[in-house]
């Protein structure tokens, strides 16, 4: 009980100088606290949707899902005969077709894509009764023609639309034009999606090209019937129909769609209960929540790390003031265990206030980042906030456990404190022989994590590289943050000798300051050092990949322009197609296409993936380096090439025959014409064959559309082209024309916003390390009240004072970020070489960031030093020389 009312009284004695501990704790519990909220909050919204927009048991094709981009432009689908036959089944109440497409482009009169910019869908569909579970028509009524079209009360209210106004859905069949007619608003929250509906005759043509098709049948259940039996009675029937199909379809003469019998022959079913559904939709989010989830947890983590050295070195300058208080508890019989347990018991008390804090500063978090997500498109509503109690209970445990553990070293170092010593004041003990261990420790990691980056550096494959790549930064992390305090010596003594000496007495006072505690110095610094490492070896790595991109695109594209569908990947629409090849001043365009095939070599090595079917010109739109052979003969008629790697991992040839079994389509034998090399970093392993052999063996329903155009201007007509190019595509904004120069700006764009994004994240850290700068500062201050008060006494400036310890501040900042950028450089410049293995092969080090960063900590190194320097500045001289 003595050691809890000891520790209590010292807790709130030095109330103070724990805030700033218990705001990194606060800040590091948030983070976790918020991400895991947040994400939770993600996942109870779209379960609540998908739940609510799933029938009792729902029947597709097997082919894929309706509410997925196509290869086609057109989802699978099923015949519309199919919903008599599963609507007589044993316990179904009802049963109706729907049709649903992702692959469409919605856009209002003034060509403004109404669809979201945060990567949600844009899905059309038919209005059906199970639209009804999940939406209600609260202004107009359903379509009822060809011309008429309802939206969801989202996207309107996003987008200013109201009943009559016109909007055109582009399809691969087709433009759709229509006028609104309703509104719809979800009973749930929609994530984002924008959905537009069609009377059921218009959705079929024109997002599936026929009537008579559905692509997926709702089926109601019976009262009393579960989703389960509903589910097995649904199957036996399916089952039994193809049955018949196939012994009716001997002679081609079963029912069928309009897509004739072969079509309905070769059509298999998924049938689903409602929770299955909602699963199966879930996973397809899971991957990309997943990503957001762990990659917040991993910037929390780091900020955690950070957290560690800010309680330490609180820790450890409060048991250096407390020696003579603890000398006495000693003297008067208290164990070593005693003190020890009584600064744990302060630590844990500090972990279960900041954590307390932080748990409720992370749900303000998550609500704060779904308002924020909400701005941007995203719409997530309070309503679903979901905190589910393991989240505060692993945001508890987390920042307890980390404060205990960062606390652990200054305890046991103030349990060993001898009563005479202390008696003495003499300080805590200085341990020779641990500092030796210590330096000992530091250099062999240090040497281990460096010889690890060496032969990650000479790897000869990506992924083993960049397995021992992550160990060798582990590892020379830690030995960076064990040798920091031998390194602070000499460091500082090199940055004070460049900008301190410029200021006289106070400039020399400053450093001695810094080198004074060599151990607190290189703990501070570490804590800084660890966020720039990252922004260094990011930085390098973003543009050493941006660089080696724009060299490669200047050494092997050859085509002037580069025309793709810039929404999630969709394929281009066929009247785009139509639209380039018809542009005056173009000497050729070539089509490509990627279609699933699985490649086996005369041995039995096969290969699944996408084989990529262009036209001939592409060998000189792209030009691919070739090991053996001639590119431009894989062209040919039944000709392919094949990338390096395969070729030798194969053991094929130029001359071998190659079996191509292609997805939704026949089997053929094809002659390799060529083989290219893989080091490169443009359509490295790509395996390529002509167009027309594609449509040869893989039917017309089922042949992919275009992925991309490449297009070669006349000589001397390329910005008349270009011009021509904008004004043909211009009916679908989606669709993006760019130059060389634009399509390096696009490179640079899209990498400069995930390392922004990053950086965002990595501030927290860094935050987290100016809370260590000032509190290592605001308690260097009162362990020097009596010191500054003598300089006080002897003429020293209450000026001169603020600027000893900014210039003490600046000189431990800058110490960290020189070993923070010089270790992120070598990180960086390791990753570089094992992107080269992929084809990206220059090494660019971003020297305006590097610069900019460390002139930056220069800046935080004086903010961070703005409240010590005022409270050192504003103390009474005679009270501090009177200090014990």
């Amino acid at each position: 009980m003595s050691v809890m009312k000891t520790s209590m009284r010292n807790f709130f004695a030095h109330k103070g100088r724990m805030a700033l501990s218990a705001v990194a704790v606060m800040l590091s519990v948030a983070f976790v606290t918020g991400t895991l909220v947040f994400t939770d909050t993600m996942g109870t919204t779209f379960d609540k949707l998908f739940a609510a927009t799933s029938s009792d048991v729902t029947v597709s094709a097997d082919g894929g899902e309706p509410d997925e981009v196509s290869r086609t432009g057109r989802p699978d689908s099923l015949p519309a005969s199919l919903v008599k036959e599963v609507a007589a089944v044993e316990g179904a109440r009802s049963a109706e077709g729907a049709v649903s497409s992702m692959d469409v482009t919605v856009v209002d009169r003034d060509n403004k894509n109404m669809g979201s910019s945060t990567g949600a869908p844009t899905i059309a569909g038919n209005w059906t009764k199970n639209d009804l579970r999940s939406m209600e028509i609260t202004s107009g009524h359903a379509p009822r023609g060809p011309t008429q079209v309802m939206v969801d009360a989202d996207t309107a209210d996003k987008h200013g639309l109201k009943l009559g106004d016109e909007l055109r859905t582009i399809t691969v069949s087709g433009d759709i034009t229509a006028r609104i007619v309703g509104i719809a608003s979800f009973k749930v929250t929609n994530p984002g999606a924008a959905v537009v509906f069609f009377d059921t005759a218009t959705a079929q043509r024109g997002l599936l090209g026929a009537t008579g098709r559905f692509t997926q049948v709702n089926v109601t259940a019976e009262a009393g019937v579960s989703d389960t039996r509903l589910k097995r009675n649904v199957s036996s029937a399916l089952a039994a129909l193809t049955a018949r199909t196939e012994q009716g379809g001997q002679g081609g003469q079963s029912a069928k769609g309009e897509q004739g019998a072969k079509g309905e022959q070769q059509t298999a079913y998924k049938v689903r209960t409602q929770q299955e559904t909602a699963d199966a939709n879930r996973s397809d989010v899971d991957e990309f929540m997943n990503v957001i989830k762990y990659g917040m947890l991993g910037f929390a983590g780091i900020a955690f790390l950070v957290g560690v050295f800010l309680i330490i070195n609180t820790f450890s300058m409060l048991v250096a003031q407390r020696t003579r208080e603890i000398g006495l508890m000693r003297a008067v019989g208290s164990s070593r265990g005693q003190v020890n347990r009584s600064v744990l018991v302060e630590a844990t008390l500090l972990g279960v206030l900041g954590s307390l804090i932080g748990v409720g500063a992370g749900v303000g978090l998550a609500v704060g980042l779904m308002k924020l997500m909400s701005a941007v498109g995203m719409e997530l509503s309070t309503r679903d906030l979901t905190v589910h109690w393991t989240t505060p209970a692993t945001g508890m445990l987390l920042g307890i456990v980390v404060t205990v553990l960062a606390s652990y070293l200054p305890a046991r170092r103030a349990g060993k404190v001898s009563p005479m010593a202390a008696l003495r004041d003499a300080g805590t003990p200085a341990d020779g022989k641990a500092g030796l261990v210590r330096g000992l420790v530091g250099l062999a990691l240090t040497g281990a994590g460096a010889f690890a980056l060496y032969l990650a550096a000479t790897a000869d494959q990506a992924k083993q590289g960049s397995m021992i790549l992550g160990v060798g930064i582990v590892l020379s992390l830690i030995g960076f943050v064990v040798i920091g305090p031998l390194l602070a010596g000499g460091v500082v003594r090199v940055l004070s000798a460049v900008l301190l000496r410029a200021f006289g007495p106070v400039g020399r006072m400053a450093e001695r300051n810094a080198l004074r505690n060599p151990r607190r110095t290189g703990a501070t610094g570490a804590a800084l050092m660890i966020g720039l490492a990252l922004v260094a070896c990011l930085s390098v790595v973003g543009s050493s990949m941006v660089t080696s991109a724009t060299a490669e695109l200047d050494k092997s594209v050859g085509a002037d322009f580069i025309i793709t569908a810039g929404n999630g990947g969709k394929p281009l629409n066929p009247a785009t197609v139509k639209a380039v090849e018809g542009v005056e001043g173009l000497g050729h365009v070539t089509r490509m296409k990627e279609t699933p095939a699985k490649v086996t070599a005369p041995d039995g090595t096969s290969e699944s993936g996408q084989l990529l079917a262009a036209e001939a010109t592409y060998a000189e739109d792209l030009r691919r380096e070739t090991v053996s052979g001639d590119l431009a003969a894989a062209y040919g008629a039944d000709a392919m090439s094949v990338g390096s790697e395969f070729a030798e991992k194969a053991g094929v040839k130029v001359g071998d025959t190659l079996t191509v079994a292609f997805d939704g389509g026949r089997t053929a034998k094809l002659r390799l014409a060529a083989i290219t090399s893989d080091d490169t970093g443009l359509d490295q392993g790509a395996m390529y064959t002509n167009l027309t052999t594609v449509e040869r063996y893989v039917p017309a329903e089922r042949l992919p559309l275009d992925t991309a155009l490449l297009a070669k201007a006349d000589e001397g007509s390329k910005d008349r082209a270009y011009a021509a190019l904008k004004t043909a595509v211009a009916k679908d904004p989606t669709v993006k024309v760019m130059d060389q120069t634009d399509y390096k700006q696009a490179l640079q764009d899209q990498v400069g916003q995930l390392l922004n994004m990053v950086y965002g994240l990595l501030a927290l850290a860094i935050v987290v390390a100016i809370l260590g700068v000032v509190n290592t500062l605001a308690l260097s201050v009162v362990e020097r009240t009596r010191e500054i008060g003598l300089m006080r006494a002897i003429g020293l400036s209450r000026r001169q004072l603020r600027r000893m310890i900014r210039l003490e501040s600046v000189v431990i900042a800058l110490f960290g970020a020189l070993l923070g950028l010089g270790l992120g450089m070598g990180w960086g410049a390791t990753a570089q070489r094992l992107l080269a293995l992929e084809g990206l092969e220059v090494l660019d080090i971003p020297w305006p960031t590097i610069i900019g960063v460390f002139i930056g900590s220069a800046f935080v190194g004086l903010f961070a030093a703005l409240v010590p320097a005022f409270r050192a500045g504003r103390m009474n001289v005679l009270n501090a020389i009177a200090t014990d």
